[in-house]
């Protein structure tokens, strides 16, 4: 997504915590410039009261949603409507939607079938639906980690939020360089980070402690990464491909080698 896209950002008030709303923004401004900022919720409710004095510091615009019935998400359907109302306006390119609710699974669907580009940043708990319906996911613990200060809501949010980098992940890295790679093996790492997020919108090296995806291919020792000049540019590409796996000598091949010499 390119950073002079305009983008509508729904936040779900009632779903998401207010700690770190300031490095949320900062990430969203690396996909596009935020145009319209709202927040959703009953702002009657002691529970938002921690969201009040960061919406003038981050220009957010609070919607008031009353809960008109027990155990109806008046604050959801609240933020379905304005989406579609922004959709048909055409004065936005994107969507970030952030929630951990899977009720906005259909909303994050029927956006990108109208070619609208979908961000979603929700908690490490949001159900699966609602991340594959987005064109990239974001947890907003990893965010966490930009800040320099400690704060009361660390608790609200989980202290812990890297993950290890299971088999799953190896399989998903070396399938994914193996769809890209020329005759050769290699395969273009910029390509091969774009075909990651669509194969799994929440893929993203900060879960697993990296900054970037080169250093968390390094870290695994299975690719080999080269660096290439690039004819449009003084910046160098890096490319990247599988190593192949070391055969174990038999000890009749090693008895017939020590033969031979």
């Amino acid at each position: 997504m390119d950073t002079n896209t305009s983008l509508a950002v729904l936040i779900d008030g009632d779903n998401i915590p207010s700690a770190y709303v300031k490095e949320m923004m900062e990430e969203i401004a690396k996909y596009g410039n935020p145009t319209i900022k709202r927040i959703y919720g009953d702002w009657t409710r002691p529970t938002l009261t921690k969201w009040k004095n960061l919406l003038l510091e981050n220009a957010i615009t609070p919607i008031q949603q009353y809960g008109y019935t027990t155990g109806k998400n008046a604050t959801d359907s609240a933020m379905i409507i304005d989406a579609m109302d922004i959709l048909y306006s055409g004065k936005v390119n994107g969507f970030c939607l952030v929630s951990s609710d899977s009720d906005f699974t259909r909303l994050a669907t029927r956006l990108r079938e109208a070619g609208m580009q979908v961000i979603g940043i929700g908690e490490k708990k949001t159900p699966n639906p609602f991340i594959v319906a987005c064109d990239k996911f974001i947890y907003i613990e990893i965010l966490k980690g930009r800040s320099s200060d400690k704060k009361e809501d660390d608790k609200d949010i989980g202290r812990s939020s890297v993950d290890k980098i299971t088999k799953k992940e190896i399989k998903l890295l070396t399938s994914t360089v193996e769809d890209l790679s020329d005759d050769d093996g290699w395969a273009y790492l910029g390509d091969v980070g774009g075909l990651l997020q669509k194969k799994q919108p929440n893929f993203d090296s900060r879960n697993y402690g990296f900054d970037k995806l080169t250093p968390l291919m390094k870290s695994t020792g299975l690719f080999e990464l080269e660096q290439r000049e690039s004819p449009k540019s003084r910046h160098k590409l890096i490319y990247v491909r599988n190593k192949k796996p070391k055969r174990a000598t038999s000890s009749k091949s090693r008895e017939l080698k020590k033969k031979a010499n």
